[in-house]
């Protein structure tokens, strides 16, 4: 019997022994005991250790506390701890520049798999994330989500009005807490006075998809307005407690609509830069204003020969200069008829308050023989009334022999058809504007 050899006594990590491999490859008979193998032991009366095919399994691998601290480390150079002085440079006692931003190291994973740290080369994947970001960002931009308007226009040259019927918005932006909106459209026509011209569509109360289906229409726009005004719709949420908000807005040039043509708009909203000495125009009170800022006035004129006397009609203003602080107007039309007949050639309107685009619908006759009507010149003049102190002049218009271009052919054709009525519509201007009321 074959036993191996004991370990000396005064070694204490001796690797642990194991069986001799056999290298025959034939099995040994089970009665043959010349080959067994005793484990080391001091005392020779130890029972045999029973034969394995497979070599046992190693023990695990035991370290220490402060070999496991030495192994999970942070691979790299440890970063300086920031001081309160590099975010507060007022702290310091004397003057310094502010430290340069301090570059982050990033980790970054090659085609190998390999883990590199990022330095000199991780500027580059810096620079990409800063521009996936920006991109980002460039997406996530609020103009991008500020909804569509639907409209049609439509130019009415023989009435001379422009019909603006407002369909419907689509995902406008969401203003209020409850992440819905209170939205109404706002129409201005520029270059011009904006509460002048401002129209604007009922208020629908929370949702992002209203439906107006509203006409608004503007009145006294000429051909030649069209082909110098632009069209601007603002979309807007009503606030009642604060200021209204601003949602976005789209603009169209009328000089691309056809007079007759009604014509279909389905735009996105946008945030424009408001430029207010181009876009507003505000108008203060004494201060000189440019003729086609004052306003524009409807009249209408027919020759009645059955009562021998001229009709004349005020049906409304549009576009009026803005007189008080609130940036509107009271305004009342006065007629007088020249040369001066007394009491029976001077006319008033009523006083429409508040407003810069009255509706009068008035009409008012004068007892005159036709021959002699072409010596008369009618003086048309709008006024807004102040309670207490004299009337603001806002602006006038005269028809007769003596006027030119529209004016003195409205005349004409009054005196050529008797007994038809005969509309025009004439701008206001200061000329001959009397001192007071």
């Amino acid at each position: 019997m074959s036993v191996s050899k004991a370990p000396p006594p005064h070694s204490h990590f001796a690797p642990p022994t194991h069986p001799p491999i056999n290298n025959n490859n034939h099995q040994p008979p089970a009665s043959s005991s010349s080959h067994l193998v005793v484990p080391p032991s001091s005392s020779s009366s130890s029972p045999p250790a029973p034969h394995h095919a497979n070599p046992p399994p190693p023990s695990p691998v035991k370290i220490s506390m402060q070999e496991h601290f030495a192994i999970n480390v942070c691979p790299g150079p440890i970063m300086p701890i920031p001081q309160i002085s590099d975010f507060f440079p007022r702290f310091h006692d004397y003057p310094c520049t502010p430290p340069p931003p301090r570059e982050k190291k990033i980790l970054k994973e090659d085609n190998n798999g390999m883990v590199e740290f990022g330095g000199v080369g991780g500027d580059r994947d810096r620079e990409k994330r800063e521009e996936d970001e920006g991109e980002r960002q460039d997406s996530d931009d609020e103009d991008t989500y500020l909804g569509t308007l639907e409209f049609n226009l439509l130019f009415d040259q023989e009435n001379n009005c422009l019909h603006c019927t407002i369909h419907k918005a689509k995902g406008l932006k969401a203003m209020d807490s409850n992440g819905l909106a209170d939205p109404y459209v706002k129409l201005h026509l520029l270059p011009g006075a904006s509460k002048a011209n401002k129209l604007r569509t009922k208020t629908l109360k929370n949702t992002l998809n209203p439906v107006w289906s509203e006409t608004l229409m503007y009145h006294g726009i000429t051909a030649a307005d069209m082909t110098t005004k632009t069209l601007r719709l603002c979309v807007c949420d009503m606030d009642r407690l604060g200021r209204n908000e601003f949602i976005g807005e789209v603009r169209v040039p009328l000089k691309k609509l056809k007079e007759g043509e009604s014509k279909r708009y389905n735009m996105g909203l946008e945030r424009i830069a408001q430029n207010k000495e181009s876009n507003n125009q505000a108008v203060e009170q004494g201060a000189p204003v440019a003729e086609e800022e004052r306003g524009r006035i409807l009249v209408s004129l027919c020759y009645s020969t059955e009562k021998n006397s001229l009709l004349v009609g005020i049906v409304r203003c549009a576009h009026l200069a803005a007189m008080d602080s609130n940036g509107y107007s009271d305004p009342f039309v006065k007629i007088v008829l020249q040369p001066d007949m007394g009491k029976k050639s001077k006319y008033k309107t009523t006083v429409k308050k508040k407003t810069l685009n009255p509706e009068f619908n008035e009409e008012f006759a004068y007892e005159v023989p036709h021959d002699q009507l072409a010596k008369k010149t009618l003086e048309i003049s709008v006024w807004d009334y102040d309670l207490g102190m004299s009337n603001d002049f806002i602006g006038g218009v005269e028809l007769g022999i003596n006027a030119k271009g529209e004016k003195l052919r409205h005349w004409f054709e009054c005196l050529k058809h008797a007994g038809k009525k005969v509309e025009y519509w004439h701008t206001l201007t200061q000329q001959g504007a009397p001192s007071s009321d």
